[in-house]
């Protein structure tokens, strides 16, 4: 799961990032301060995807810190500040910040710039190719699936979306609107059913016992699990 380093002081702001950011698919670590912030980054610093950094702390400032993790990491930054200062803006950045949002912001807000950011980092990266399971391989140059045989399996554009998005996030619990969203770029309402019907396509088409599935399993009143392991590699 990807891990995002958060230092801010106040209480509740923290709170509510954690619990929004959570419910995307994101582990979220908190601090309150400067020095409780570098040790977490000195803990966690090889697994962070993302850092955000409150300009204004009890004993340090975020353009103090933002220096220090570009002296250790590469890792994405973004800053918050209460200002509106665009100075406090061009400082961030010309120190290695990534991008700057002013408060008052939403949490949508903030989760739609996480999402930019890491997209652009996944660009410049060497992107993985191949997702295997249980057999079978997903490549996501050529977008099709191959059986343990190495026959095509028939999948639509929605279905190979679907499964992609499963095998990116192997062993967590997906909920409805989040799937929904990542593949159809809308959330659909309670008494929609046509995600459930595409999942079913899905197990069918990986010969997944619909009654029984041992790969995509429903877990009752919050989703949807890839249960299998994947391995992902470029060649």
């Amino acid at each position: 799961m990807r891990k995002i380093l958060i230092v801010d002081d106040d209480q509740k702001t923290r709170e509510l990032l954690k619990t929004y950011l959570e419910k995307n698919q994101y582990e979220v670590i908190l601090s309150h301060d400067g020095e409780s912030f570098l040790a977490a980054l000195a803990a966690q610093a090889d697994g962070l995807c993302l850092v955000i950094l409150d300009v204004m702390l009890p004993d340090t400032d975020g353009f103090m810190l933002c220096r220090q993790v570009r002296q250790r990491s590469n890792v994405p930054i973004i800053m918050l500040t209460a200002s509106s200062d665009e100075t406090d803006r061009i400082v961030g950045l010309e120190l290695g910040a990534d991008d700057y949002i002013a408060k008052p912001y939403s949490p949508r807000e903030l989760l739609a710039r996480i999402k930019a950011i890491l997209r652009r980092s996944a660009v410049e990266a060497p992107a993985a190719r191949y997702y295997r399971f249980v057999g079978f391989t997903l490549d996501l140059t050529e977008r099709k699936v191959l059986d343990s045989d190495g026959a095509q399996v028939a999948l639509t554009g929605l279905d190979f979306q679907l499964l992609k998005y499963f095998v990116e996030h192997p062993g967590i619990v997906l909920d409805r609107g989040l799937l929904c969203e990542e593949t159809r770029g809308r959330d659909v309402g309670p008494t929609d059913r046509s995600l459930d019907v595409q999942v079913s396509r899905l197990r069918l088409r990986l010969n997944d016992d619909g009654k029984q599935p041992a790969l995509i399993k429903t877990v009752r009143g919050a989703g949807y699990v890839f249960s299998a392991d994947v391995s992902v590699s470029s060649v």
